[in-house]
């Protein structure tokens, strides 16, 4: 009995044991204070800089750099002044939706297709029921599908 009870109380002070003091941990993490880098000096406004807009600065500086200064709840924030030629850049043409949509006559419906971003969107609509889009769409298909439709006519 006598040897369970030292068995489990070394059990149990064991691990109490093997565990750093708490002044030994404490110590390193002083030494590593110090050891800090500086914080980065504060953007302020150069005296040269103009105004532009209220709390909108631009500056040159002797590199010939081009920079924006602004006034922000955080401080004063700097970045480079970019050129507007380069912002004013045209944008590539896109093709417009409506050049893109299928339009099939059957019978007295017509079926469209159109992609879109999830995949190709399909729908009918019966004919008397057409929108003006969608009826310019089904004009737009008709040259390319009467040729079809009078080589039909001719085999009767």
């Amino acid at each position: 009995m006598e040897m369970r009870l030292s068995l489990v109380l070394l059990v149990t002070l064991l691990p109490l044991g093997a565990a750093d003091p708490p002044a030994a941990k404490a110590a390193p993490a002083k030494e590593a204070a110090p050891a800090k880098a500086a914080a980065p000096a504060a953007v302020t406004i150069p005296a040269g800089a103009v105004e532009t807009e209220p709390g909108t600065f631009r500056f040159t500086d002797a590199q010939g750099k081009k920079w924006v200064y602004r006034k922000t709840p955080f401080g004063v924030a700097r970045f480079e002044d970019k050129d507007d030629a380069a912002a004013a850049a045209p944008a590539p043409k896109e093709v417009k939706p409506e050049q893109k949509v299928l339009a099939v006559e059957r019978g007295d419906m017509v079926h469209f297709e159109r992609p879109g971003p999830f995949g190709i969107y399909k729908w009918d609509r019966k004919k008397s029921e057409l929108s003006d889009m969608e009826r310019k769409w089904l004009e737009e298909q008709q040259p390319n599908s009467a040729p079809a439709a009078s080589t039909a006519e001719k085999k009767k």
